[in-house]
């Protein structure tokens, strides 16, 4: 692929797209997302609307670092308080394919109010090819693939959708962000799931289940840089574990670690990961998050399992 190219014959796209109209990107902070709302802007500029969703699911300090980053390169970004109607969809829901069911109905709902505010007529979404071999292959639905399952976006919620990438796997996606000037923070970031923490909470979704995983995560992006794996997180588990403290017993949460190595995020292999880095993760999570009583690393590579666990 030739990145420049590419990028001048998607800018020219969407103008042809978009028209004299108005779009609206909604910006997770992601590689993906943060390609296309700088390429719709160097498309039509001022007429792009730009909003970063904060709920409630982002990793710690998100919502302020997304619109810092954006800021510097001349792009406003509106963040949008909407975590209370997230956690109240998700509540008492622990079906995986039900919480993403819940997150995508909440997702449009609060988006289609923001467009009705905008008078936007486009929707600009950093879907990539793995999104959609995913959704396709009924392994998992990804909450921005509305066509594939059942949903039309103008009839639903009056935009048009326009995915500039959608052809791109991640590698690729990633020279096309560095072209395009973004920071090495945003283009060599791991990936993030659309639905956020959600897809790293085992159960119910709560907004204290979410904090102990926003914690972890902490811990293990911290410790596991320098390696600088495809993707690592942290997963909190829905059963609880036995614990000694004090010479008593007590039940605490359980944390996984999740890392892996891969080009595409359709097949992927656990990173041999350093006994210390392990252990030092381990005394991390279980001192600075007082909750958790045991840690795991996983080694299930991909197939049979999936990156993220829902």
């Amino acid at each position: 692929m030739k990145v420049r190219e590419f990028i001048e014959n998607k800018i020219v796209d969407i103008k042809k797209t978009v028209g004299d109209e108005a779009a609206i990107s909604a910006l997770s902070g992601g590689v993906d997302s943060s390609a296309c709302t700088v390429l719709a802007h160097r498309a039509i500029g001022g007429r792009l609307k730009v909003i970063f969703i904060d709920d409630g699911l982002m990793r710690e300090g998100e919502p302020r670092q997304v619109q810092e980053t954006f800021g510097k390169l001349g792009i406003g970004v509106d963040i949008v308080d909407a975590q209370a109607e997230f956690f109240g969809a998700l509540a008492g829901k622990t079906d995986p394919e039900e919480k993403r069911k819940a997150f995508r109905q909440t997702f449009y709902s609060v988006f289609g109010r923001e467009v009705l505010k905008s008078r936007a007529r486009f929707l600009v979404q950093g879907t990539i090819a793995a999104d959609i071999i995913e959704t396709k292959g009924g392994i998992k639905t990804q909450h921005n693939i509305l066509e594939q399952i059942g949903i039309d976006p103008e009839k639903a919620f009056g935009f048009k959708v326009v995915e500039p990438i959608k052809e791109l796997f991640k590698p690729e996606v990633r020279r096309v962000a560095k072209e395009l000037g973004l920071p090495e923070s945003v283009y060599r970031r791991m990936p993030f799931p659309g639905p956020g923490l959600m897809a790293r909470v085992l159960g119910e979704v709560t907004s204290e289940r979410v904090a102990i995983v926003r914690k972890a995560t902490v811990v293990v992006e911290q410790e596991i840089r320098k390696l600088a794996p495809f993707q690592a997180f942290a997963v909190l588990l829905n059963d609880m574990g036995t614990g000694v403290e004090g010479g008593r017993r007590k039940f605490g949460h359980v944390i996984i670690i999740r890392s892996v190595e891969s080009r595409d995020a359709m097949k992927a292999r656990p990173t041999p990961v350093p006994w210390d880095m392990l252990m030092k993760m381990s005394r991390r999570i279980v001192k600075e998050i007082p909750s958790v009583t045991r840690v795991a690393y996983e080694l299930t590579p991909k197939p049979p399992a999936t990156i993220e666990y829902i």
